[in-house]
Order: C-alpha cells, then sequence, then structure tokens
C-alpha cells in the first residue's frame, strides 16, 4: 500500500481509535471492527475496476446510477443479476414497469422431485438502480452488459430450498391478490441490504425512533444520500455494507452462499476481461453493498483464481417475464407495506429537484417519449487517483434539516380525508387540520423537522380511523394509496411467450382487450356465429388449466355429446396474466399443455380409477382426442386392477355410465378398452362386495356404487363373457351387521330374485313391530334409500316403508327419532331424494281432499272369487298355424338341435281347460302382479 494510499482515510483511523478507546476503556474488539470497516472502504475504492454499490429500489441509488452513468461513460456494465437471465432484458421495453424477471422449471432432473416446480424472479422497477444500468447499457451503442451472478439452477444447487427468501413480511403487509404475484418463486434481491442480526435492527429501530427498517432506511440514508455527490454516495454505501456484514454475518449457510456468489461474480467478470481485453477502467460493477465490502480472496481484478464454478444440471429452464407490483415485491422481500410505492414516489420528487435525466428504454411502457439526452464525455478522473476521505465529513455532519412544505403536507391532509370519505369514513375538514398537525408533531417527537410519509400515515390512522373500518380499506391503506399505490406492471405481447401469443391471436373475435386488468364479461352467440366455437374451446381450456377467475362461465356448460348454442363468460387474463405466461413454460400450445397435464394426472403415483376416468373424460370433452382418450382408458383399466379399496366406486360409476352413454349414441361401437373396464370392473366388484359390506371403513354410499355398477353393467358384461354366478356368489357370502347394509343387502337380494317383495315387506313389518329396532328404523331407511341406486325398481317400496313407519309408529316414538331420519336421508341420500319424491308424487293423491279416501296401494287386499272371462275362441289358436308352417319351428329345432318328430295337434282347449277348472292360481298370480 502506497503512502498515498495509507493517507486517504488516516485522520478518519484516527478518530475511530479514539472513540473506541474512549467507549470501550482501550484497544479491543471494537477498535479492530471499526478499524476493519474503514479497511473494506479503502479496499473497495482501490480496486481498479469501479463498484458501484446499491440497495435495491433505492431512489438514492437510481439517482447516484444515472448521474455516475452520465459522467464515466463505461463500455462495459457489469450486474449482479442471473447470468442465464441475460437474453430476457431486451423484452422489458415491451412491459409496464414493475415486471419481474422469471426463470421456471416444471420437470427437475438433479433436484427432489419435490421441489417442482422451480421458480426464481427477479423484480425490476423503474426507481431501481439496476433498471438506469439495464436501459444505458441496451440504448447506448458499444455498451455491453454482461450478468455475472449466479445461475437460476445453481441458485438450487447451493441453498437449501427458500434459503434465498425473504423473511416473511410482518403483520401489516397486504393480504390483497397483488402480493401474491410472484407466486412461491424464490426472489433475487439485487443489492441486498438489511441487518440479519436481530438485536442490531432492534437497536437501530428503537434509537431512531422507527417503526420497521423501511422507515429508518429512509430516514437515515435515502434523505441524506438524496443529494449527496458520487464519492461521498459510495463511500457511505461501502461503510453500511461493511458494518452490516461484520456486526450481523447471520446464518452461516447463508453467509456461505453469499460468498460463494461473491467468488462466482468475480471469477466471471475475470473471465470476461481476459477474453476481452477490456480496460477494467472502463467497465463498472453494479452490485449490492453487502457484496461490494466483500472479503473473499477472489475479490478484485487481481484476486485468486481458486473458485470452481460447478456445472449446472440436466434440469430445462424456461425463462420470461412476468407481471410484478409494489405489494408482490414488498410481500416477497419483506419490506413494509406501501414502502416501494413511496420509494416510487421520492424517485420522482428526486429527479424533478435534481435535473438528472433517468435513462428509459426506447419504447418502454408506460413512460413518456423525451428527446434524447445529449452525453457528457467521459470523465477526466484517473483511477490511480485515490478518492478523497468523504465518510469523516458526512459522519461529522449533523442532520440536514429539511424546511417544511407546508403545501405539500397540506394537500396530503386534503387527499386522505377526501379519500376517506369515499370509503365510508365520517371524515371532515376538522380532521385534515388535525392529520397537518399531527404528523407536526409526530415528526417534532422523532427529532424530524419535516415530516416524513411514515410520520403522515400514523397521523391519518390515528385522527380518521376511529373505532371500525367501514369499508374494505383501512386508512393506513388509504395513504398507500394516495402515495402512488400498488402499480401493477404488464408484460406486453411481444414479450409473452408463444402460447399467451396464441391464446390471445384465438380469443380476438370477442372484441375485448384482453392484456387489461379486471373482469371483462364475454357473450358467445354460437347459434348465430359458429367461428366463435372455437373461442368456445380455448375458453373451457383456460378454465381447466388456470386459476379460478382467469376464465369463469356465467352461462352455458360442457357435457359429453352436447354442442354449445350460447355462452356467458367473465375473463380475468390480465389480472392473472402470470398464470398465462408460465403455461407457456409448459408448451407452445394449450392443448399441448393439457395433454400434458392429463398424462401426468393419469400416470402419477396417488392416481385412482376415479381421476384416471375423469383425464379421459376431460380429454374427450376439451380435446376431442379419441387417441388420448384410449390411451387415458387403458391407463384406467391398469389402476382399477390394481385397486384394494371401494373408496372411488360412486365416483367411477358415475364417470363409467356418462362415457358409456356418449359411447353408445356418438360412436358405431364401444372402444375395446371401456368393454375390457366393465368385464374387469365386474368380477373386481364382485370380489370386493363381500369385504364391503363388513368393512367398517366401506360407507353406504359406496357399497350402493359397486352395487349400481354390477347391476347396471349386468347386461353388457354377461354379453362379453361374464358369469351371473359371481354376482351371485358374492350376494350370498355378503353378511352386514350395520342396519344401512344390511337394508342394502336385502334391496340387493330382492333385485336378484332370491327374496320376494312379500318377504322384503315382511322383514320391514318385523322392524316396525319390535321395540328394540324401531330407534334403528331410519338407518335401514338409509340402507333402502341408497339401494335406489343399483335397484330403482325399489322406489315405490321405498315411499311404502317409510308411510308404514308414519302410520303405525305412535307419536311418542316417531317424533323423537324424526330429526335423526331427516338428517340420516339428508346426509347418506341427498342425490337420490329427487326419484323418491317423484315415486311419492305418483302414489300420492294430487288432492288434499281425496286423501281420507285414498287406500294405499300396498293395502289392496284383491277379491279371491274374481276370475277373468274366458278369452273367446279357446285356445290353441296358434298350434295349427304352425302346423301348417312347419318351416320356421323347423329352422329353430334344427338350430337348438332337437331331432324329434311332429306331434298331431291336439283337440280341444288342451291347458286352457285346466286353468278354467282351477282358477285360484291365476288369480291370485294376477293379485300379485296387480300389486307390485
Amino acid at each position: 500500500m502506497s503512502a498515498a494510499e495509507e493517507g486517504t482515510f488516516t485522520a478518519l483511523r484516527t478518530q475511530l481509535q479514539e472513540a473506541a478507546a474512549a467507549f470501550a476503556g482501550g484497544p479491543d474488539a471494537l477498535e479492530g471492527l471499526l478499524l476493519g470497516i474503514v479497511d473494506d472502504v479503502d479496499r473497495a475504492l482501490r480496486e481498479p475496476l469501479e463498484i458501484f454499490p446499491v440497495c435495491h429500489h433505492s431512489p438514492a441509488s437510481a439517482l447516484a446510477m444515472a448521474r455516475r452513468l452520465r459522467e464515466k461513460q463505461p463500455k462495459v456494465v457489469y450486474l449482479e443479476l442471473c447470468e442465464d437471465m441475460a437474453p430476457l432484458l431486451t423484452e422489458l421495453r415491451n412491459c409496464r414497469l414493475p415486471v419481474a424477471v422469471q426463470a421456471f422449471a416444471s420437470e427437475v432432473d438433479g433436484f427432489p422431485a419435490d421441489w417442482s416446480p422451480l421458480s426464481v424472479v427477479a423484480p425490476v422497477t423503474e426507481a431501481s438502480a439496476e433498471y438506469q444500468a439495464i436501459a444505458y447499457a441496451l440504448d447506448t451503442p458499444g455498451v455491453e452488459l454482461v450478468l455475472v451472478d449466479r445461475s437460476s439452477d445453481h441458485v438450487f444447487q447451493w441453498d437449501a430450498r427458500g434459503t434465498d427468501a425473504a423473511e416473511p413480511a410482518g403483520p401489516d403487509a397486504p393480504a390483497e391478490e397483488e402480493a401474491a404475484l410472484h407466486g412461491d418463486a424464490v426472489g433475487v434481491e439485487l443489492g441486498d441490504l438489511r441487518p440479519r442480526f436481530a438485536e442490531l435492527e432492534e437497536h437501530l429501530l428503537r434509537h431512531g425512533r422507527v417503526r420497521h427498517w423501511s422507515e429508518w432506511w429512509h430516514q437515515y440514508v435515502e434523505l441524506p444520500l438524496g443529494e449527496s455527490d458520487h464519492d461521498t454516495y459510495r463511500q457511505v454505501m461501502l461503510l453500511i455494507g461493511s458494518l452490516f456484514r461484520r456486526l450481523a454475518p447471520g446464518d452461516p449457510r447463508r453467509v456461505r452462499v453469499d460468498e460463494d456468489r461473491e467468488r462466482h461474480m468475480w471469477t466471471r467478470m475475470r473471465e470476461h476481461l481476459a477474453a476481452t481485453g477490456t480496460d477494467p477502467a472502463d467497465c463498472l460493477y453494479v452490485c449490492g453493498a453487502f457484496h461490494a465490502a466483500s472479503r473473499v480472496a477472489e475479490f478484485g481484478v487481481d484476486g485468486a483464481d481458486t473458485f470452481e464454478i460447478t456445472p449446472r444440471t440436466a434440469t430445462t429452464w424456461q425463462h420470461g417475464l412476468i407481471p410484478s407490483s409494489h405489494a408482490a415485491i414488498e410481500a416477497q422481500f419483506g419490506l413494509a407495506a406501501g414502502s416501494v410505492s413511496i420509494a416510487a414516489t421520492v424517485w420522482a420528487k428526486n429527479v424533478r429537484r435534481s435535473g438528472v435525466e433517468p435513462f428509459r428504454l426506447a419504447g418502454q411502457a408506460g413512460t413518456k417519449k423525451k428527446a434524447k439526452a445529449v452525453m457528457a464525455g467521459p470523465s477526466a478522473v484517473d483511477p490511480a487517483v485515490p478518492a478523497s476521505d468523504r465518510l469523516s465529513g458526512f459522519l461529522r455532519r449533523p442532520p440536514v434539516l429539511d424546511r417544511l412544505d407546508e403545501a405539500e403536507l397540506l394537500g396530503w391532509s386534503v387527499e386522505i380525508v377526501r379519500a376517506a370519505r369515499r370509503n365510508g369514513y365520517l371524515a371532515s375538514t376538522a380532521d385534515a387540520i388535525a392529520v397537518f398537525e399531527t404528523s407536526i408533531l409526530l415528526a417534532g417527537m422523532r427529532d424530524r423537522a419535516k415530516p416524513t410519509p411514515y410520520d403522515f400515515q400514523d397521523a391519518a390512522v390515528t385522527c380518521i380511523e376511529k373505532d371500525t373500518v367501514p369499508g374494505r380499506r383501512d386508512v393506513r391503506r388509504l395513504v398507500e394509496i394516495m402515495m402512488g399505490g400498488d402499480r401493477i406492471g404488464q408484460v406486453g405481447y411481444d414479450a409473452l411467450p408463444p402460447l399467451a401469443r396464441d391464446v390471445h391471436d384465438r380469443l380476438a373475435p370477442l372484441g375485448l382487450r384482453l392484456q387489461q386488468r379486471g373482469v371483462q364479461r364475454a357473450l358467445l352467440d354460437i347459434a348465430a356465429r359458429p367461428d366463435l366455437e372455437k373461442c368456445s374451446d380455448v375458453l373451457w381450456m383456460l378454465r381447466y388449466l388456470m386459476p379460478h377467475g382467469a376464465a369463469r362461465p356465467i352461462m352455458g356448460e360442457r357435457r359429453l355429446g352436447e354442442r354449445p348454442i350460447q355462452e356467458s363468460w367473465d375473463l380475468a387474463l390480465g389480472t392473472h396474466q402470470r398464470a398465462l405466461i408460465e403455461l407457456g413454460y409448459e408448451g407452445v400450445s394449450i392443448e399441448q399443455v393439457l395433454e400434458q397435464r392429463l398424462r401426468r394426472t393419469a400416470y402419477g403415483p396417488q392416481a385412482t380409477t376415479a381421476v384416471v376416468l375423469e383425464a379421459v373424460e376431460d380429454a374427450t370433452l376439451h380435446l376431442r382426442s379419441r387417441r388420448l382418450a384410449d390411451e387415458l382408458g387403458t391407463r384406467a383399466l391398469e389402476v382399477l386392477a390394481t385397486e384394494r379399496s371401494v373408496d372411488g366406486a360412486p365416483e367411477v360409476l358415475r364417470r363409467v355410465r356418462r362415457l358409456l352413454a356418449y359411447y353408445r349414441t356418438s360412436e358405431p361401437v364401444l372402444p375395446p378398452w371401456i368393454e375390457s373396464f366393465v368385464k374387469t370392473g365386474y368380477a373386481h366388484y364382485c370380489t370386493l362386495l363381500p369385504t364391503a359390506f363388513t368393512d367398517e371403513d366401506a360407507t353406504v354410499r359406496q357399497v350402493a356404487a359397486m352395487l349400481g355398477f354390477l347391476f347396471s353393467m349386468e347386461g353388457l358384461a354377461l354379453s362379453l363373457g361374464c358369469d351371473r354366478t359371481q354376482l351371485e356368489l358374492a350376494v350370498a357370502q355378503s353378511h352386514p351387521g350395520e342396519p344401512a347394509k344390511v337394508a342394502l343387502l336385502w334391496a340387493a337380494q330382492t333385485q336378484l330374485g332370491s327374496l320376494s317383495r312379500a318377504e322384503l315387506r315382511t322383514r320391514c313389518d318385523e322392524l316396525l313391530a319390535n321395540p328394540l329396532v324401531v330407534p334403528a328404523y331410519p338407518r335401514y331407511l338409509s340402507g333402502f334409500l341408497h339401494a335406489l341406486e343399483p335397484a330403482p325398481a325399489l322406489a315405490d317400496f321405498v315411499v311404502e316403508s317409510v308411510s308404514n313407519a308414519f302410520a303405525r309408529l305412535p307419536d311418542a316414538v316417531l317424533l323423537p327419532w324424526l330429526p335423526t331420519l331427516i338428517t340420516t336421508l339428508r346426509a347418506g341420500g341427498a342425490e337420490l331424494a329427487p326419484m323418491l319424491i317423484r315415486e311419492a308424487g305418483r302414489i300420492f293423491p294430487a288432492r288434499l281432499d281425496a286423501l281420507d279416501s285414498w287406500v294405499p296401494p300396498w293395502r289392496v287386499q284383491p277379491d279371491p272369487r274374481a276370475v277373468r272371462p274366458a278369452r273367446p275362441g279357446g285356445g290353441g289358436r296358434g298350434v295349427p298355424l304352425l302346423a301348417a308352417h312347419p318351416a320356421a319351428c323347423d329352422a329353430v329345432a334344427q338350430l337348438l338341435g332337437c331331432d324329434d318328430a311332429w306331434e298331431a295337434t291336439a283337440q280341444g282347449p288342451g291347458g286352457v281347460a285346466l286353468v278354467h277348472a282351477h282358477p285360484g292360481t291365476a288369480t291370485a298370480l294376477e293379485a300379485l302382479l296387480v300389486t307390485s
């Protein structure tokens, strides 16, 4: 170190040694700490490659950056940002800030599978030094922008999941949807300046008389540096970075990651300098003040080349721009609510006051076009000459008392009262005066000559918000909106991925501004304009793929085998632009993404038969792809064969019925997979039926769904080669103990024919006659109600069972279990109640006056003496006809293998005479058929 370099901070070192001796009583660790901070600043200032320390979203940093770029005009700008995000920066000109540069990976290779999807975002606002550097480099000919930070892949290689994520937001963080624009992405904060030592931060907040870190930074760093020169700004920012680094190292794992990032950045810069031969004096290194005060061996142009950058994993990363917002940045990085909006306001004020022309990308959305500023020539500062000591004067100088701007404060007071009245508060002119005076009072109590926006916010809450919040927004939120609001960015059409642009193009016939935020109503009269059916297809796919609210149908539905006529939609694609952009990372069209999603769902480890059948239905509904439906249907068959539970039986039954109905009406033959599914399902559920009847975990609804599958698919299953004996044996082997399942078993036996209706009616009568069983009778009725799924013909019997209970039981017994009956039927068979109600409406009289004389059909006793008149002409008329034309009968006999000869036609009535002689059997049969 030369004598000139040693003398730069000699006076400051002497003062710090004296202060350490006075406070600590002699040389100790305090002296080493203070002198070490000065050494860090001196080391960074002596580096041939100029280091420009910044703080993320700091107006003072942005202003100093714009001023320095116009003075120095560097040929190369090294920026602390993920190196794989460089190709996206040119697309910032097609966006309205704030936006975030995103790296996204939906499928991981080299990371744990439960980390998927991986996402890294780096938000960019206009009031940030990074944006100034990007705009300068991209719009200035001959200037190269080089990103030197670790890649997105290394973010997850080096960190445990979430290490780089900021601390959770405080209790006053905004809870609106804008705060979730970044989702659960890992944030890369450019210029991280926040103490990681809780005691240090608490000490600064307490002695600074502020509530949170954002307010401390605004008061003690942002305002003093807003009008400082370049040398003072650099030295102060380096001092702060070194102070936080030495006093609060934080989590050792995080410190190790930070040091690896610094080694990575200096390694990349040395590689670039060696490859291009650029003079370090023509370069500018933009990084956070924390990293600018680095002490790693690789620091500097002449640092050690000992750091080896590991190769990236095989994970495929997609890159794009997503909309961001002030609230999303605050929520992700643990800033106080409203701090980024206040920073944007301070930035605009600094630009007007200082006269510095900021850099803006040509064609940047949301900014006014201005004449290109004439840049001054490069500064004649010799980098070999060390900067003068500006720290001593800055640290000794008392705070500058900014004169109170009464007009500004009065305007704030009037505006907040007006906003409060619009939101339901009973505010008046007196409240405006109170807010004005209280703001000045609070600033004085906090040793401030001029109230800050935070003082004004506290005063407004104290004076206006009394007991309750009448509207959706409280006064604190109203102040944030008044100070600039939650500005939300937007990605322009040209910067969207191909999938998002394709969606906008295909929905163009709707005539809506789809990039606009908010909800828009789309009306589709498909009958009058058939071309809108393609828009309908896109909307239904977006409804499936995007979050709730992005595309919400108001009128119209999509069912198998139906064509749309008219539809009405509420669209909010602009609000959910991030979700639409992330779809573009998964494919080039929404059809491709939907097919991938359906396959992923069907072949997932948690996929059940019902889930796979739902995927089959969705593939048919949205994609109309017979190929994909057949593939997923085969997968459903595989999953069914491996299932050992009946949890999804109701959903399986519902979806198989719907698919069968669709294929029978739209296809000439059934697909092979569904025939195999019915055949396999018949044998599968027959096997599980006895166990399900006795299993306590299997509900009545699930067992009823199994029986519904077996009985409703029986005809198709038998035609495919199944044996009905399987079902009969399964029912015979079932021995349930729960009343509802017992009733369900009786219904199944009745459907099979092994239990007659008369026997079933007798069993129910015995239940009602037994006082010990009467309290459980509602559960039997619940079983009968679920039996309508496999045996809908029993609807009249269920009505009869309920009616008998109401007719026979006394009020003392009926009234106590009536609530149990209602709750049981509502909870267990609400979807089957309409069938029961229709049957009751058919049986009971339609008029009230006919009820007194009405006799239930199950109580009608047939007259055994009534005999139907014999058919005139006698019987056996068909026998002479067969004898006269024997060809048809001979063909059937030959087909059946009968070789018997024809017999002579019997004379007389034959068997009919027996019926006339003994009419009792026929009469009893007639009565049974009429009553049943």
